[in-house]
């Protein structure tokens, strides 16, 4: 029996979807809840968008995360594709096993007094001037530079050349050269993996060096896995959590009336931890989960997924589906219960979980409180997002301070 006809969306969502995703995630909900992506010269792309399915799939079994079983498929920069988003078990297990430690919540809350001083070290540097591009000047440097501290890397290579090179891996420039940016890529690793090697047992403090160790003495890593985790961990231990405060600011500048709650007489520790959770969910720095495919065929909503073919888990959609949370259009920094997938679900939740809400939490109220009354420089609608592949974020979010 043939599938049923399901309709194609409108040009005009298609055209716009980078930009604002969220009028065609409503209509692929409301039309085609299992929407099969044609594109030509690419596999078989599969969009799921409700709540419920996409929660579920998150931690089904019949996905794979191995980019293997899809021919033609490029995963991301060669030779640094073998790590744990891109693992099933038990390979997957103990790739996370061996980053896990550096990430749990009781050693993440430890860096708090060390978030909040580069914040406002950032901030001072910041506070005389009339026009601040927050993301240059505040968030992306902040969360480099907390990654960085958790994976050893040296200060000299903290800057904003060696951020520009782990990016342009996933949303490159007009002009770049891939292959000059996957040579640039590799030869940071190289200068940041030998160092490591060379302080040998002094290394060990931090996770890249206790990650060459493992790899050196057990053999519980390969090369190229060692490689490939490396770049993992400086690539999304700052880009997603950028895009949280990028994505976040925005909101609250685009919600005046949800700010002033955050800088308010009712503002506390519990309001702030409910608003990082709110502005996870409402403008989700992860627009669609890392790569998955399925490993049997899977039948959804009338349709068949067939083996080998791309799921794309929208976690952006599943976080505005009004099946789940009312209202869910409107932003709530108040909105409990907030059951929200932008870290994703299952045994593939996001390891850096505790680090992005510890930075929220510290983020949001002091760029309100520091920078005072501040206004978007440029329509919301003329703000340019970043074309990746998985992300959704800001490449600048130029505000005047008044």
């Amino acid at each position: 029996m043939p599938a049923p006809a399901v309709p194609s969306p409108p040009a005009g969502l298609l055209a716009t979807r980078v930009q604002d995703p969220y009028a065609y995630f409503a209509w692929l909900r409301r039309h085609a809840p299992a929407h099969r992506d044609r594109r030509p010269g690419r596999p078989t792309m599969w969009q799921i968008s409700r709540y419920d399915d996409v929660r579920a799939l998150l931690s089904d079994g019949r996905l794979s995360k191995d980019p293997g079983r899809v021919p033609g498929y490029v995963a991301g920069p060669a030779g640094l594709n073998r790590h744990l988003v891109h693992a099933d078990p038990p390979d997957h297990t103990r790739l996370r096993t061996l980053v896990n430690a550096a990430f749990v919540p009781r050693r993440v809350a430890q860096l708090e007094p060390f978030v909040a001083d580069t914040a406002n070290r950032l901030l001072d540097r910041i506070e005389q001037l009339t026009h601040v591009d927050v993301i240059v000047a505040f968030a992306a440097p902040l969360t480099f530079r907390m990654i960085c501290a958790i994976l050893g890397v040296p200060e000299e290579l903290d800057n904003a050349t060696t951020r520009d090179t782990l990016m342009a891996t996933i949303a490159p420039a007009p002009g770049l050269n891939p292959a000059r940016v996957e040579g640039d890529l590799h030869a940071l690793l190289d200068v940041l993996i030998a160092r490591k090697r060379a302080a040998g047992e002094r290394s060990a403090v931090d996770l890249l060096g206790a990650l060459v160790r493992a790899s050196d003495e057990s053999g519980a890593m390969s090369e190229e896995e060692l490689r490939s985790t490396a770049y993992l961990l400086l690539l999304v231990g700052h880009d997603t959590t950028m895009n949280l405060i990028g994505n976040g600011m925005l909101a609250l500048l685009c919600n005046p009336g949800e700010a002033t709650r955050l800088t308010g007489p009712q503002a506390g520790p519990d309001l702030v931890t409910t608003a990082v959770e709110e502005l996870l969910r409402y403008d989700s720095p992860v627009r669609d989960a890392t790569f998955r495919c399925a490993a049997e065929p899977i039948s959804l909503h009338g349709q068949l997924i067939g083996e080998g073919d791309i799921v794309s888990l929208l976690i952006g959609s599943a976080n505005r589906d009004e099946a789940r949370f009312p209202e869910a259009d409107r932003l709530d920094l108040g909105r409990t219960p907030n059951d929200h997938l932008a870290f994703g679900y299952g045994p593939h939740f996001c390891i850096g979980a505790a680090l992005a809400r510890l930075e929220g939490a510290v983020a949001f109220p002091l760029l309100l409180e520091r920078l005072g009354p501040v206004a978007l420089a440029k329509p919301a609608d003329e703000l340019h997002w970043r074309p990746a592949r998985v992300m959704r974020g800001l490449a600048a979010l130029p505000v005047v301070r008044h």
